[in-house]
């Protein structure tokens, strides 16, 4: 595949709005995760929550479509000069040849459950005020932040539970690959809701303490929300040596179970060796793997067994999700973008709350930063239903 450019990138989690809190928790080690206050939840589990939120207005002419994933998405698209970049893109290329595709797994769903709330006592209708199309609906997102930024080229929406956003990069190479469009905005956007805190927490797969990834102590996730966004062009001619490049991205769905991995993890390999082989590169030229590791029993150990067999036991490897949560359908583009500013900044992060790597996986799972320059680093994410997808990014130079 011919590589993009990742002009401008940023994310909002719990560590704080913007690459720079996110860089000093990576630097530091800091987790944003903290004992679970949100809305009414009583569950005993920790969550990565973004404050600032329910502050947010959105602006008149959008005030439709205002719900808490929403507000996040515009939190998002107001950090390092990101939606100054797209705005430069609209006017070099087009309004109408710049795509936006962005990731979520709920969307807006937290709405209707207030809706809910205030059902007509009688008729058990929802109230009239309850907006379904501009906040619950998948695509409510993609239609908002296109609106937001003023665009006018193709827009959609990715739901691929914990896939979805990673797999909006493929969606975005394709189009401009195809001469569709010439950039796009790509993203994931999240956020919590009282249906994946009690739906995860029924499956058995939340924590009680703040996740651990590949620990062989870990026992389930923490659920986080957050808002990340790249904006894609082609690479240019001659680029800065440490611009960050999409080289190559691999899917694969292994349909083995709603829920569970395959227990070898062969989607999660095929979709590795499919993204080096996009790349034209071979397992020994990556320097670090950003693991999906969710911290569950199964979903480790299968991910771990993929990696073990493609790279073998000596690339530096770590899950970013004790520090941020496990962010869903966002999780693939936050952790697209920890890992450009890894390439960025010469770091490898170790991994948070992780204190006794798994001996029974046979990989080099680092738990402190390595100050060790990476030039390639490889993504991966992984959804229920068997939906994997594997990023590669690397420098320029």
């Amino acid at each position: 595949m011919q590589p993009l450019h990742l002009s401008s990138y940023t994310a909002v989690t719990c560590l704080g709005q913007g690459l720079v809190p996110t860089l000093d928790a990576l630097r530091t080690g800091r987790s944003g995760l903290a004992h679970c206050a949100f809305e009414t939840a009583t569950l005993d589990t920790y969550v990565g929550e973004v404050a600032g939120i329910d502050d947010l207005e959105l602006r008149p002419d959008l005030a439709a479509f205002d719900c808490r994933n929403n507000r996040l998405a515009q939190l998002g698209l107001e950090q390092d000069g990101l939606a100054e970049a797209v705005a430069r893109a609209a006017r070099d290329f087009g309004r109408d040849r710049v795509g936006v595709f962005i990731g979520t797994s709920t969307s807006g769903i937290l709405e209707t459950e207030l809706a809910y709330r205030r059902r007509d006592p009688e008729t058990g209708a929802l109230p009239p005020d309850f907006r379904y199309e501009q906040t619950h609906n998948t695509y409510s997102v993609a239609g908002f932040v296109r609106g937001l930024c003023g665009l006018q080229g193709p827009a959609a929406v990715v739901s691929v539970a914990c896939a979805s956003g990673a797999k909006v990069f493929g969606s975005a190479w394709r189009l401009i690959e195809s001469g569709l469009i010439d950039a796009a905005l790509v993203g994931g956007v999240d956020s919590l809701c009282l249906t994946t805190l009690y739906g995860f927490n029924s499956l058995e797969l939340v924590s009680r303490t703040p996740c651990r990834p590949f620990d062989a102590g870990r026992d389930g996730i923490s659920i986080g929300e957050a808002a990340a966004f790249a904006l894609l062009t082609r690479a240019p001619v001659d680029p800065d040596p440490w611009a960050v490049l999409l080289l190559g991205l691999g899917e694969s769905s292994d349909a083995y179970h709603m829920s569970s991995p395959h227990p070898e993890g062969l989607g999660a390999r095929l979709a590795m060796e499919r993204a080096l082989a996009s790349a034209a590169l071979g397992p020994e030229a990556i320097d670090y793997l950003n693991l999906h590791g969710t911290a569950t029993p199964s979903n480790d150990a299968a991910e771990g067994r993929a990696v073990a067999t493609l790279f073998g036991p000596a690339v530096p490897c770590s899950s970013t999700k004790g520090a941020t949560g496990h962010t869903l359908g966002a999780a693939g583009a936050l952790e697209a973008v920890i890992c450009a500013l890894a390439l960025r900044e010469g770091l490898m992060p170790g991994g948070v709350g992780t204190s006794n790597p798994d001996p029974q996986i046979g990989i080099r799972y680092i738990t402190e930063r390595q100050d060790q320059p990476p030039r390639r680093v490889l993504s991966n994410s992984f959804g229920f239903g068997g939906s994997n997808c594997s990023l590669i990014l690397g420098r320029a130079g």
